[in-house]
This record gives structure tokens, C-alpha cells and sequence, in this order.
């Protein structure tokens, strides 16, 4: 919106030429979605308060998890609230790629936000059972998918995906690339979804991929940076960048508050949401492959919890001492503190490996 409104003025005031640059309105965008967090967090946690929004601790977890009952829940819109209103602000609203993301965030935090209610206000324990959630991510999946193969957003956008620490290989789809782009956004909203379980973990995770992704898409929307790392140039898709400033603002925001002890939780609408998102910025930017070196810890959360159920129904033995995985650690004596810290420092190295990959390669 600032850009379409002040950019054009820049013809009588050579000053408002700074809206012309990514770099600037992500500077912003990120400032604007921490501003929004930090101002409205206290009022935002009042209201939940106020309405009841609490979360329900499960009794068969860690023990130490039991004084966190009645913490307010659904802060996931806040989170929401964050990344949309500074990337409407600040990105360019004719860009497809900005559309798109938009797009897939607000129906993921739908979804999310469904399962959170009818978990916190209608008494259900499960929320959205699991069928119908699932429904919900294949069905956006498969829509988004189908809109990437027969409109994509650029001309040198194909079904084709980079390998990483491999120059001149790609792994082509085809015909498989619609239910790829369906299984990439629903393993990511799932993902990021396991893994919140501790005060902060998940949040602290997606800001560190958030800011690589803010590197990758300025990169890959840059036709000298692009042509110099030997990576697919993609017309516009350096807006994202906005998104991703956007996202890790309001990450750090949210964490204001998240931090041990929680004042609040992001709940399914949050989760399921910074998931999905996190997976479509990778498709759209062709990064797909790199998501699951990035988001590394996602990935190890969710491989723990099909490892543990797999071989429970196999030998009714359990491979870990709780999944996910960072419950395994938790009983296996660490502090939350030090879970969470020690993943952010797993999540950190795995960002920076999946960045060199642009030169390894």
C-alpha cells in the first residue's frame, strides 16, 4: 500500500525513490511486524483472557508441562496480524508471488484457527480431527500446485527442482509436480506443527529459516546475483523478501511473549500457518530441497514421531522416551530452556549449511 502510495511520488520528491528498493521496505516490513507485536501483545493476551482461550495440557506428557494449563492460546493471530498487515503495507500487492504467499497463509491460519477453536470453546480435546485437517492442507496443496503448473509466475518457473551441492542437476516432476507442491505444504504445516511443543521452540525455528529465505528470495529475484551464483533467476520473486522480513519480525515479536515462561501460545493457527508458509516460500523460489536442510529440526520432529509410531505398532517397544523429540530430551533430563536453545543452535547451523549450498555446490 505505502509503496503503490508514495513511490510514484518520487518523481517530485526524489526521496520517496527509497520505496523503490526491496532492501528498505523489508527493513521496514520487519520493524513494522515487531512494532505490531510488542504494542498489541499485552492487549492481545488480555483478550484471550478475557474470552477464555486457554490451552489444555495433555496428562500424558512431561509432568513439568502441567503448570502451563489455562496459558491463553490462538496467539497465532497475532502472529497472523503481524506478517500480513506490514507485507499489505509495504510489498508490491500486483506481485503474484506476494498474492500467493498471502494466499496460502491466511487458509492455513484458518485452518488452524478452526482446530484451535473447536478445541478451546467447543470442548473437543482432538479440535478438527485429524482426517478433515488433513483434507484442508491436501486441498490447498493440490489448489496451489495446480495454479504453479498451468499459471506460473514467471516464465522460467518449471516443474523442475535445484539439488543441493549439485550445480547442473535437477530432479524434474513433470506430471507428479501438482500432489509434490500438496506434500511439501502439508509436511511443513505438520512439521512446524510437532515441533510446538516448548515455550518458544517453534517460533525461534521459523524466524532463523525466515531470515535465510529473506536472503534466498532477494537473491533469486536479482538477475546479477542470480547469474553470479549460477542459480534460476526468477523475475519478482525478490518481493518475497518483504514476506520473509515480515515473518522474522514477527517472530521475534511473538517471542516477547512466548518466551519461558509463556505468557501465550500460537496454537494451531499460528503453527499450521508459519508451516505452510514456510513450504510455499520454498516452491516459490524453487528452494524446495533446501527447506528440508534449513528446517532440519522440523524434519527431525517429525521423522521421530513416524519412527516412534511405526515401531510401536510394529515390536510395542518405543524408540524414544516421548515424541516428539524434544520430549525425549525432557525426560531424558534437560531443562526446556536447554532444549530450546540447544535446537535454535541445531536450527542456526542447519540454515547456514543449507546457505553455503549456493557456493558448495
Amino acid at each position: 500500500m505505502l509503496y503503490h502510495l508514495l513511490f510514484p511520488l518520487s518523481k517530485y520528491i526524489s526521496g520517496f525513490n527509497l520505496f523503490k528498493y526491496i532492501t528498505f521496505r523489508t527493513a521496514y516490513a520487519t520493524v513494522t511486524a515487531m512494532l505490531i507485536s510488542f504494542l498489541f501483545g499485552s492487549v492481545f493476551i488480555r483478550l484471550l483472557q478475557r474470552y477464555q482461550m486457554r490451552e489444555s495440557i495433555r496428562k500424558d506428557g512431561p509432568q513439568t508441562h502441567l503448570v502451563k494449563e489455562g496459558t491463553p492460546t490462538m496467539g497465532g493471530l497475532l502472529v497472523l496480524v503481524s506478517i500480513i498487515v506490514p507485507t499489505l503495507l509495504w510489498a508490491d500487492l500486483t506481485n503474484r508471488y506476494i498474492l500467493l504467499i498471502i494466499g496460502v497463509t491466511v487458509w492455513m491460519g484458518a485452518l488452524g484457527f478452526m482446530d484451535d477453536f473447536l478445541k478451546v470453546k467447543m470442548g473437543q480435546r482432538k479440535g478438527l480431527v485429524a482426517r478433515k485437517k488433513f483434507i484442508g492442507q491436501l486441498v490447498l496443496g493440490l489448489l496451489f500446485g495446480a495454479y504453479l503448473y498451468f499459471y506460473p509466475p514467471d516464465s522460467n518457473f518449471d516443474t523442475a527442482t535445484g539439488i543441493p551441492f549439485f550445480k547442473s542437476y535437477y530432479f524434474e516432476f513433470d506430471w507428479f509436480y501438482i500432489p509434490f507442491v500438496a506434500l511439501v505444504i502439508t509436511g511443513a504445516s505438520n512439521a512446524v506443527n510437532l515441533t510446538d511443543g516448548l515455550d518458544g521452540l517453534a517460533i525461534g525455528l521459523v524466524g532463523i529459516c525466515a531470515l535465510t529465505f529473506a536472503g534466498l528470495c532477494y537473491i533469486t529475484g536479482r538477475v546479477d546475483f542470480s547469474s553470479y551464483l549460477d542459480i534460476r533467476y526468477l523475475k519478482g520473486a525478490g518481493e518475497l523478501t518483504i514476506y520473509c522480513g515480515a515473518l522474522a519480525g514477527a517472530c521475534l515479536g511473538f517471542l516477547w511473549f512466548n518466551s519461558n515462561p509463556a505468557k501465550v501460545f500460537m496454537g494451531d493457527t499460528g503453527a499450521l500457518a508459519l508451516g505452510g508458509a514456510l513450504g510455499a516460500v520454498a516452491l516459490l523460489v524453487k528452494k524446495e530441497m533446501l527447506l528440508v536442510i534449513m528446517g532440519g529440526v522440523f524434519v527431525m520432529e517429525a521423522l521421530s514421531v513416524i519412527i516412534q509410531v511405526l515401531y510401536f505398532k510394529a515390536t510395542g517397544k518405543r524408540v524414544f522416551k516421548m515424541a516428539p523429540l524434544h520430549h525425549h530430551f525432557e525426560l531424558s533430563g534437560w531443562k526446556e530452556q536447554q532444549v530450546v536453545v540447544r535446537f535454535w543452535i541445531i536450527g542456526i547451523i542447519f540454515a547456514l549449511v543449507a546457505f553455503s549450498t549456493l557456493k558448495i555446490r
